[in-house]
């Protein structure tokens, strides 16, 4: 046998292993990598998926991941419209779909879109109050900002740093600079 031949054969055997492994080892091991930040790796491990798996819920969150880590946000904008669909009480892509919005210049469809998804969210986390305390923020309304917040900080006090730190909610504690204790969004 030519040592031509051995390779494909070798190659051939390599496609076909691949095939074996289901898809959500290939997910998982896609995790991974974008976890450890290699990006190449994750995207090589999606490409592994076969094609009947393509648009299931658990390869669109992970192709949605692969995307944040990328900051293709008109990427992220179309996987998690389509995730959402697919199954809307996962939380993950209504938060990934609005803060892509949001990272788009879209802040008042981000909001849209995360209140949306409030609705049919199963278990939202503080992070839905958190991120939309941020889209009302930026868009003006403090009153309703402030009151998402308090809902925040009662389920997850150490979040008031992190949001003493986010300029997205810097018009919150902006008036009480020279007054204020310390830059502390005032509540």
């Amino acid at each position: 046998m030519s040592s031509g031949a051995l390779s494909e054969r070798c190659a051939g055997a390599t496609l076909s292993a691949h095939r074996m492994i289901p898809t959500r080892k290939h997910l998982e091991y896609a995790l991974g990598y974008i976890a450890l930040s290699l990006l190449t790796e994750a995207r090589a491990e999606l490409a592994l998926i076969r094609r009947e798996d393509e648009k299931s819920a658990g390869v669109l969150v992970v192709k949605i991941e692969l995307a944040m880590a990328e900051e293709a946000w008109r990427r992220v904008d179309k996987l998690a419209s389509e995730a959402t669909q697919l199954v809307p009480t996962l939380e993950r892509p209504w938060i990934a779909w609005a803060y892509a919005l949001r990272e788009l210049q879209k802040v008042g469809r981000a909001r849209a879109v995360l209140l949306e998804g409030e609705l049919v969210i199963e278990e939202p986390t503080v992070l839905v109050d958190y991120n939309l305390a941020c889209y009302f923020c930026l868009l003006g309304d403090l009153a309703t900002a402030r009151w998402r917040l308090a809902n925040v900080f009662k389920r997850e006090p150490t979040w008031k740093a992190e949001a003493a730190d986010d300029p997205d909610l810097a018009a919150l504690y902006a008036r009480d600079v020279d007054g204020g204790e310390n830059g502390e969004v005032p509540f």
